[in-house]
């Protein structure tokens, strides 16, 4: 049987807790959009399929990846905005040495058994909607620079992630990155 896994950034602390807030205001006000069925992250591969037996591989990856990154680099997240387009808002990210750390993760990631190849994601980003309804891109808008501060606190962590069919998420590990 395959499984959909994926990695992610995702956010702690304050900024976390502003996140949280926002969207439970935001389905109140507006219902459910696609930005709802995630967890607050930063997408750092797609996802992809694979065996159970091969988290594991995947694992070990991260954390080969996870301790060079360390090693040779400062592991800074910075928010540079928080933007808003005619169909998805979110905030900018920036993160060479997030970049990097993917990137040797693709490089060290030695699974036997995926069948395509990892999807590096180029634009760092958190959404906080999107596939939400035209009339609501204002109230939305509005709510978010209401609730949301760019200059929260925030630590965030690397997660490896299995996606069920049901919509439920297991993180199979975590690492602290700021």
């Amino acid at each position: 049987m395959l499984y959909q896994f994926i990695v992610y950034a995702c956010p702690t602390g304050e900024l976390a807790e502003n996140l949280t807030k926002y969207f439970a205001k935001s389905r109140e006000l507006a219902g459910e959009n696609t930005a709802h069925k995630y967890m607050p992250h930063c997408t750092l591969t797609g996802f992809f399929t694979d065996e159970l037996s091969s988290v594991p591989f995947y694992l070990q990856a991260l954390s080969k990846a996870y301790l060079e990154a360390q090693n040779d680099l400062s592991l800074n997240i910075t928010i540079t905005d928080l933007a808003f387009s005619e169909n998805w808002h979110g905030l900018e990210l920036q993160s060479n040495s997030l970049k990097q750390l993917i990137s040797n993760f693709a490089r060290l990631e030695q699974s036997p058994t995926r069948q395509e190849p990892l999807r590096l994601k180029d634009w760092l980003h958190l959404s906080l909607a999107y596939n939400f309804n035209p009339e609501d891109r204002e109230q939305l808008k509005d709510l978010a620079r209401e609730i949301i501060n760019i200059q929260a606190e925030v630590n965030w962590e690397l997660r490896f992630y299995q996606k069920n069919p049901d919509w439920t998420w297991k993180c199979w590990q975590s690492w602290v990155l700021s």
